[in-house]
C-alpha cells in the first residue's frame, strides 16, 4: 500500500495514526518536539501550555472513546493529559512511528504525491509519499495585532506565559478575555501588583458545573434546535452567574454559541471582590501609559496580549490548501476539494467536540484512504461528490461572529453528523470496515 504521512504528534496527529494504522495503512509520523503531547506538553518549544492550565471540556466529553483516561477528576491538568497522550501512543503502537526532534521544512507536489524534506538529529532528508496529513496544531502561532504609538514596558503574548512568578509585582494589562486570558487574570491577581483587562466586545460564562455536574455533561442527547438551546441556556446562565454587564464588560452584541463561551466563572468573583477591573479597547500606547478609547489612561509594567492565534501551515505553499481569508477551505476541514493528497487533521473549533471528534475525522480520511487503495471506483464517486454537489452546512443553525479566529468554527453536532453520515456511505460502498 501506498505511504502517508503525518505531521504533528498531539491529539490530531496522534488520531491520524490510529486511524490510518487500524487500517493497515502505512504511516510516518514527525513531530518537531522531543515527544508526543504537541500543545499539551508544556516542554515542548512550540507549546503555548502554562502550569496552571486545566481542561475546559470535562473528561469524559473531552477523552477518546477507544482509551478513556485513567483520572476521575471533571478536569485533570496539563501533565495528565500529557502522560494521557502517552500512553494512548504506546497502547497503539504509535511512538516508534514518529520521527521525533525532526521538523518539517518544505512540502512539494512530486509525480502524484508529495516530497516532504525534514531537518532533524540525521539531518535534512527529502522522502516521497502518496499523501500527508497536516496535523500541527491551530494554537502555536501567535495572533499579534498592531497597535498605535510604543509601550516601553514588557509586550508579551500569551504564547510565552508559563508561571505567575513572570507577573510577581508587576502593574499587568491583559487585552483579550479569552479562556487563557481568563485563567492568566486569575493567577494575576494572587502575584501581580495590580491586574486590568481590556475588552472590545461583551463575553458569555459558562461555570464548569451546573446541578452538581460538569456544564457540558449537561443535554447530551438529541441536540436543541440553536435557538431553543440559545433560549434556554440563556435563562440557565442568568441565573447562576449574573449579568456580566454589572462587573464592567460589555453587553455581548451576539447570541450565546455564536463565539467561544469562556469556561470561567472565577473571573467573575474576583472582580466582584475589586481584584481587577475591566478596561475599554486600547487607543493608542504612550510609553509607559496605555490610553484607552473612553478617554482613561493608566501605567502598565507588563502587557500581556490574550489575542489568540492564526493558522499557520509554513512549509507548503497557501494555494495548495486552497486558503481563503483566514483558513484553507476544505470539506469538512478535511479535503481540498483539488484531492491534492494533502488532508488537514484539527482544523476544527467546537464547544465540546472533543478528541473524539477529531478522531472521527481522522476516521473519514482513514476510509476515504483504505477506498483510494482497494476500491478506487467508490473514491471517485466520493471525490465526485465533494467537486459537484453543496457542501454540507456546518453551523447546526448558529450565526457564528464573521471573526477570522472562527473561520474554522462548527457546531460539533452537525460536524460530527456529517462526518459520520460520508464515513458510512463510503464503507458501505466498499463494503471495508477495519
Amino acid at each position: 500500500m501506498n505511504r502517508y504521512a503525518v505531521i504533528g504528534a498531539g491529539p490530531s496527529g496522534l488520531a491520524a495514526a490510529r486511524a490510518l494504522t487500524r487500517r493497515g495503512i502505512g504511516v510516518d509520523g514527525y513531530e518537531a518536539a522531543a515527544g508526543v503531547g504537541g500543545l499539551w506538553d508544556i516542554d515542548n518549544p512550540r507549546s503555548t501550555m502554562y502550569e496552571s492550565a486545566h481542561l475546559i471540556s470535562s473528561r469524559t466529553t473531552t477523552e477518546f472513546t477507544e482509551f478513556p483516561l485513567r483520572s476521575t477528576v471533571d478536569y485533570p491538568g496539563h501533565r495528565v493529559l500529557r502522560q494521557y497522550f502517552r500512553d494512548y501512543a504506546d497502547h497503539f503502537g504509535l511512538t516508534d512511528r514518529f520521527r521525533f526532534e525532526t521538523k518539517v521544512t518544505r512540502l512539494e507536489p512530486q509525480g502524484g504525491g508529495w516530497d516532504l524534506t525534514s531537518d532533524g538529529p540525521e539531518g535534512a532528508h527529502t522522502r516521497w509519499y502518496a499523501g500527508v496529513v497536516l496535523a500541527n496544531g491551530t494554537l502555536a502561532e501567535p495572533n499579534i495585532p498592531a497597535f498605535p504609538g510604543t509601550f516601553t514596558g514588557e509586550l508579551m503574548h500569551t504564547s510565552a506565559y508559563r508561571s505567575p512568578a513572570q507577573l510577581a509585582g508587576r502593574r499587568v494589562l491583559l487585552i483579550g478575555a479569552g479562556n487563557s486570558g481568563c485563567d492568566i487574570a486569575v493567577d494575576a491577581v494572587h502575584h501581580a501588583a495590580s491586574v486590568d483587562m481590556s475588552v472590545r466586545r461583551g463575553y458569555y460564562f459558562v461555570p464548569r458545573y451546573l446541578f452538581g455536574r460538569p456544564s457540558d455533561t449537561l443535554n447530551q442527547g438529541r441536540p436543541l434546535p440553536a435557538r431553543i438551546k440559545q433560549a434556554v441556556d440563556s435563562r440557565v446562565l442568568r441565573a447562576f452567574t449574573g449579568d456580566p454587564v454589572r462587573f464592567g464588560f460589555p453587553k455581548p452584541d451576539y447570541r450565546i454559541y455564536e463565539s467561544h463561551p469562556i469556561v470561567n466563572t472565577m473571573i467573575l468573583n474576583h472582580l466582584g471582590q475589586g481584584d481587577l477591573r475591566i478596561r475599554p479597547d486600547i487607543d493608542r500606547f504612550d510609553g509607559s501609559t496605555v490610553r484607552f478609547r473612553d478617554g482613561t489612561a493608566d501605567d502598565y509594567d507588563l502587557v500581556l496580549l490574550a489575542t489568540g492565534y492564526t493558522l499557520d501551515y509554513p512549509f507548503v505553499d497557501r494555494a495548495h490548501l486552497h486558503w481563503r481569508g483566514a483558513a484553507p477551505r476544505l470539506f469538512l476541514n478535511i479535503f481540498p476539494a483539488s484531492f491534492n493528497g494533502l488532508y488537514v487533521m484539527g482544523m476544527i473549533e467546537a464547544s465540546g467536540i472533543g478528541w473524539q471528534g477529531r478522531y472521527e475525522q481522522a476516521d473519514l480520511l482513514a476510509t476515504y484512504l483504505d477506498a483510494l487503495e482497494h476500491d478506487p471506483d467508490t473514491a471517485t464517486r466520493f471525490r465526485d461528490r465533494v467537486t459537484s454537489q453543496p457542501w454540507p452546512d456546518l453551523t447546526g443553525g448558529y450565526r457564528y461572529l464573521g471573526l477570522d479566529r472562527m473561520a474554522y468554527y462548527v457546531n460539533k453536532d452537525a460536524y460530527r453528523g456529517a462526518v459520520r453520515r460520508e464515513k458510512h456511505a463510503l464503507e458501505d460502498q466498499t463494503g471495508r470496515r477495519p
